[in-house]
């Protein structure tokens, strides 16, 4: 278990230099998100291999994930007019995230997201942290320590609409892989399709 005790904290300190409004002049969002995507993807190969003996990389799974992904979709927008009914600081907190793709490539960003930030997610936080977990303590108690812990990594943008979606999102594919750990690859698929869509295609 030690071991990914540190890799949560190396996601959290990566997670808090990115969002962090304090340290968004020294480094470029994307970039670090990139690298950050990259070395967790790379350690939980090396302390979880069995992550990959459970992909199942079928049309079904597909299938799966563009289906999660519509569903997260939806959700957000329902939440998204609930929250700016709700509270006034909701919209321009929604407008700070939107405002990070500002001045990139839309290109660039939607290859990013599709195939290495929105997998590599997955892959740390499903497929090592939650599968971790669960084996160590049981499924219920993986996966609530595991969404906990995922928004929490969020904090540090200080941006309370960017912490509640990081909740939602992870308590959503969190549930899915409670209850089916075989449905990694479309959690993957889903969480790359929707960062995608929620962010580039159909902003909410």
């Amino acid at each position: 278990m030690r071991k990914v005790v540190y890799t949560i904290i190396v996601a959290a300190v990566l997670w808090t230099i990115m969002f962090c409004p304090y340290t968004s002049d020294y480094v470029n969002f994307w970039w670090m998100m990139t690298f950050s995507a990259l070395i967790l993807s790379y350690l939980s190969t090396l302390f979880e291999p069995k992550w990959l003996k459970s992909l199942n990389l079928n049309v079904s799974n597909v299938l799966y994930g563009i289906v999660i992904a519509v569903a997260l979709w939806g959700i957000f927008w329902i939440g998204d007019k609930a929250a700016t009914f709700l509270f006034d600081f909701a919209r321009p907190q929604v407008d700070m995230i939107y405002g990070m793709k500002d001045g990139e490539s839309l290109w660039l960003l939607t290859f990013l997201m599709l195939f290495i930030i929105g997998p590599a997610e997955e892959i740390f936080w499903r497929g090592y942290v939650q599968r971790r977990l669960s084996e160590h303590y049981s499924p219920n108690v993986g996966f609530v320590i595991t969404t906990i812990i995922y928004a929490a990594v969020h904090l540090g943008a200080c941006n309370f609409m960017l912490f509640m979606a990081a909740a939602v999102a992870g308590f959503f594919w969190g549930l899915i892989y409670r209850f089916f750990p075989n449905k990694l690859f479309a959690l993957i698929i889903s969480h790359a399709l929707w960062d995608v869509a929620v962010f580039i295609w159909f902003p909410i």
